[in-house]
């Protein structure tokens, strides 16, 4: 019994990692082959190489469950899941399993990594006036992105999460911030290391940050955004 615990443990740990900070397009399900069962959608496929059969539950509110059966026995297949297990065919059965979630989470979810009201509000503001969606260039650093105009592929905004402390603010909490082109000429009188910062990972002579926990009114913060969008011509 500890055992099958262990295992469960396992599984929602992988689960949560490739889900993690993705937020479900329930439209894209039966796209990709869902198939809905009552409450749920359900999407079953073969594993390469085998006759073992996936099940891939995902219920209304994006929570997703899975399952491997074995034919030859009519069981739940587990060893792709346990710690120390190793051997070509339980590698490639793990491989494919991951594989399999990992495309479904490209073809089936959306980034869901700013939860800040703010940083809802300008996400929706960006994609209304400018149809731009925020782009994650960084593998190692998924909870960063960009806004570039599609004319110039110049980058106009950049929204992170960074600690405070990276903003030379003495605090470890994690915040959420947006870094905006600005007028070299108007960037001194404006920064005040309260509302305003210098540009973070940015060039510090044309760049701005503000954090997004500060009241900055979500209407100022649009209105730099629409500057930032005209400076980034060239």
């Amino acid at each position: 019994m500890v055992k099958l615990i262990l295992e469960v443990c396992d599984i929602t740990d992988i689960i949560q990692s490739i889900f993690k900070n993705k937020k479900l397009s329930l439209p894209k399900l039966t796209s990709y082959g869902f198939v809905q069962k009552g409450p749920d959608y359900v999407y079953c496929t073969k594993l390469t190489h085998s006759e073992f059969k996936m099940t891939v539950t995902i219920t209304l509110e994006g929570a997703v469950s899975t399952e491997i059966i074995d034919p030859a026995f009519g069981e739940p297949y587990i060893l792709h899941l346990a710690d120390g297990v190793s051997g070509s065919f339980v590698g490639e059965v793990k491989s494919q399993y991951e594989e399999t979630l990992r495309d479904i989470v490209d073809k089936c979810f959306e980034p869901n990594v700013f939860k800040s009201v703010y940083a809802k509000k300008l996400i929706e503001y960006v994609r209304n006036t400018y149809g731009d969606e925020l782009e994650f260039l960084w593998q190692r650093s998924p909870e960063n992105a960009i806004w570039r105009r599609k004319d110039t592929g110049k980058w106009y905004s950049a929204l992170l999460t960074v600690s405070k402390r990276k903003l030379g603010i003495g605090s470890d909490e994690v915040v959420e911030i947006i870094d905006l082109r600005i007028k070299p000429e108007e960037l001194e009188a404006l920064i005040d290391n309260k509302k305003y910062y210098p540009g973070y990972h940015m060039n510090k002579k044309h760049w701005c940050t503000i954090i997004l926990d500060v009241p900055v009114p979500v209407e100022e913060i649009c209105r730099r955004i629409d500057e930032s969008y005209l400076l980034a011509v060239k």
